[in-house]
């Protein structure tokens, strides 16, 4: 569309000389679609607009809608107690945990104490309690250093909020299946948490960068072509940063997600996939986190269809509180995403790279790339969504730089 050419610059730049493979790239402002692109940099002829990904931990964003969802109702309140909803959650010491708590990922669970069978992922057993079940006997344990109880719930929280819901919801429903019904099909998009069997063939892999690959390129400067984001010492630097929250975490000593979990690929099973991990396994295309988040950045309303109440889309982005996360300082809101806010000149360089260039937007991040979030100011929504894994940008900046882009374009636009 006019006046966002320049992104698409970018992004043609960018597959030339970033280490991908496939990627989506799709924007809206004031509810049209100026942005949309896509591209295989390995021709790969399966590849499409349409084609599904994994997003991992953008999908974070997506059940907090979902919670919303009951808010909007007068179902739930943020600042209740789980246990109100749920009374076998309040087992060994959780009974205090409010709604909020975990959307902040303070619920004290950032990792179980035994893998999970993907098998009881599935949405009909997940039905049976499976997972509710392991939730109620778990208990609560913290990680030690500064004092915050903020610690990254990188799977868990989807499996908690999942269980929440389908407790809450009128309807008895799952996080994929509310998805599905009140999101998905009328906002005609591919966001799916439960993929079914007829649609695995729509996935594209996802494709983690080996690490060996990662720390050569890491020694190249820019301007020789280096295909990762930062160089071996700002790689260094930031790793320093974090690693007494890494040597603190409650995660550090637990056993895998899932059963039979080794590594990254994992995701790629079709078990996975099929099942609902609703924090780390939500495959969409860039074209549904975009118009997802468009309807956000409109305040719940698409089409004079009204997602989320006035009220609860307020609720959902209220009362951020910035804390310690492990990895970087966050800004969660209540309802669980979140805001990306100003830098000023006392600020860390690793809470610069968090934030600078994508100032104002709401919504979250995934695993190696993918960029699911929202700007209500100027009614952006983005969704960004790659194949190739680039682990060691722990901040996604790789995709942060469309994220600028969009705003630089909005600016010129808006003078």
């Amino acid at each position: 569309m006019p006046g966002f050419e320049s992104v698409k610059q970018v992004y043609e730049n960018e597959l030339q000389t970033m280490a991908e493979k496939n990627t989506q790239l799709c924007v809206y402002y004031k509810g049209e679609r100026v942005v949309d692109l896509w591209a295989s940099a390995t021709d790969d002829p399966e590849f499409s607009s349409d084609s599904i990904v994994n997003i991992f931990s953008s999908g974070k964003s997506l059940e907090a809608i979902a919670i919303a969802s009951l808010v909007s109702q007068g179902l739930l309140e943020y600042k209740a107690k789980i246990a109100d909803y749920w009374p076998e959650f309040g087992a060994n010491g959780k009974g205090d945990l409010t709604v909020a708590d975990l959307m902040r990922h303070e619920g004290g669970m950032a990792a179980f104490n035994t893998s999970i069978d993907p098998e009881d992922l599935l949405t009909e057993n997940i039905k049976q309690n499976r997972i509710g079940k392991l939730i109620e006997g778990h208990p609560l344990k913290f990680r030690n250093g500064n004092g915050s109880k903020r610690e990254y719930h990188a799977i868990t929280r989807g499996w908690i909020v999942n269980e929440l819901f389908r407790r809450v919801d009128p309807k008895c429903r799952t996080v994929g299946e509310y998805l599905r019904e009140e999101i998905s099909d009328p906002l005609e998009v591919d966001a799916i948490i439960g993929v079914k069997e007829d649609e695995l063939s729509r996935i594209s892999k996802v494709w983690a960068l080996g690490f060996l690959f990662q720390f050569l390129q890491s020694l190249k400067p820019k301007v020789l072509g280096r295909k990762i984001k930062h160089s071996f010492f700002q790689i260094l630097g930031r790793l320093l940063r974090v690693l007494p929250s890494i040597r603190n975490a409650t995660t550090r000593s637990a056993p895998a997600p899932y059963k039979g979990m080794k590594e990254i690929a994992f995701f790629n099973e079709p078990i996975v996939a099929r099942g609902e991990t609703p924090s780390a396994a939500a495959n969409c295309s860039a074209r549904a986190l975009a118009k997802i988040a468009a309807m956000m950045s409109a305040k719940g309303i698409w089409a004079e269809r009204e997602y989320l109440s006035q009220s609860a889309w307020n609720a959902m982005h209220e009362d951020p509180i910035e804390a310690d996360m492990g990895f970087s300082t966050s800004n969660f809101t209540q309802g669980g995403v979140n805001l990306f806010i100003e830098a000023d000149a006392n600020s860390t360089e690793l809470h610069r790279a968090f934030n600078v260039g994508r100032e104002g937007f709401y919504g979250w991040m995934g695993l190696g790339g993918s960029l699911f979030q929202w700007h209500p100011r100027h009614e952006i929504g983005f969704g960004f969504v790659p194949t190739s894994l680039h682990v060691v940008d722990i901040l996604n900046e790789r995709g942060k730089v469309y994220q600028a882009e969009v705003l630089r374009c909005v600016e010129r636009l808006s003078k």
